[in-house]
């Protein structure tokens, strides 16, 4: 049974989270400031956090540079804060995901799954890397789409591989910068645009309304889930 620390402090939304949490199998624990939430952590080892950032006694943003600090577990930022700077600074934290409040319990659950599957899936090791009727080949750099292979360079094949491994997620530029890492070329966050324009030339039917990879405005990129 899945763990997921919930930390919040106002008792009502973890009341909520935590009955529609524990009706869809999850254990739950909580914590409700961001002094205890490290202790919480520890404690309960769980599988995923969800986090407030307008947190008691240390912003949530802190616990997440904190928790970063000595695990990968996946976190899911839970916010009344919708600026696209608080967004952006916890996607460069580490977090998985982010809901705005107010939100509907019920797509808390279904983000919980979904992140949980993308940490399950990315923490596989294989050679190759499927999201829907995208296949890359790892070791030969090799893309086929629906059973048609894509020449991709270099840069678009570790871009693609970065966002097929976990379907879904926001990736920001910086991101997808580290990914990429190594390779030569000009090393500005805006170069990512270029290469996912090129990319989407070769894999999108229509590049103007992409179904693969998806621009999240004012934060990056993420490929379409299946």
């Amino acid at each position: 049974m899945p763990t997921v620390l919930i930390v919040d402090d106002e008792p009502k939304i973890v009341t909520l989270a935590r009955d529609y949490l524990e009706r869809a199998g999850f254990a739950v624990a909580t914590a409700p400031d961001g002094t205890s939430a490290l202790p919480a952590f520890h404690a309960s080892s769980p599988d995923l956090i969800v986090l407030d950032l307008g947190l008691p006694g240390r912003d949530g943003l802190d616990v997440a540079r904190l928790v970063r600090k000595e695990s990968n577990v996946p976190i899911i930022i839970l916010t009344a804060r919708g600026e696209e700077s608080d967004r952006l600074v916890g996607l460069e934290l580490g977090a998985d995901d982010y809901i705005v409040k107010p939100f509907s319990p019920k797509e808390l659950v279904a983000r919980i799954r979904a992140v949980l599957r993308r940490a399950e899936n990315a923490a596989a090791p294989a050679d190759l890397v499927r999201a829907g009727d995208l296949v890359l080949d790892l070791p030969r750099m090799r893309l086929t789409l629906g059973g048609r292979p894509v020449e991709l360079t270099a840069t678009e094949f570790q871009l693609l591989t970065a966002l097929a491994r976990q379907p879904g997620r926001i990736f920001t530029r910086s991101q997808l910068l580290d990914a990429v890492r190594g390779v030569a070329f000009e090393s500005y966050e805006r170069a990512i645009d270029t290469h996912i324009k090129n990319l989407r030339r070769k894999i999108e039917p229509d590049p103007r309304r992409p179904r693969y990879v998806l621009t999240v405005y004012g934060v990056g990129y993420k490929l379409n889930e299946p």
